[in-house]
């Protein structure tokens, strides 16, 4: 495959209301991307991803918590998470996540 191109992940996935919803937008033996929609007030607690992974919002407001900081972050912030890195994720308001498995 020579290349994937997503022209605007914002229309790939709706944001529920009062829920959380994911789709695998890309995924082979190198790199997987899912997009994730939250309504405000929605979390995923506390967990680690087997692999590197890179957080970016693209819209909305969410706060990540990592080894006990608290990031909030908006569109255009990503952050870079170690192989089995303990986190978690909170919607300030309707959100909408790109997540990147390396």
């Amino acid at each position: 495959m020579g290349h994937v191109f997503v022209p605007d992940v914002s229309a790939e996935v709706e944001i529920p209301r009062d829920g959380t919803l994911s789709r695998v937008l890309h995924q082979d033996d190198s790199v997987r991307l899912v997009a994730f929609a939250f309504d405000a007030g929605q979390e995923l607690t506390e967990h680690t991803a087997a692999r590197p992974a890179v957080v970016q919002v693209i819209s909305g407001r969410i706060e990540m918590g990592v080894d006990g900081i608290a990031f909030e972050m908006t569109p255009g912030g990503w952050l870079l998470l170690d192989a089995r890195q303990s986190h978690s994720l909170r919607a300030v308001e309707p959100s909408l996540v790109l997540l990147t498995l390396a």
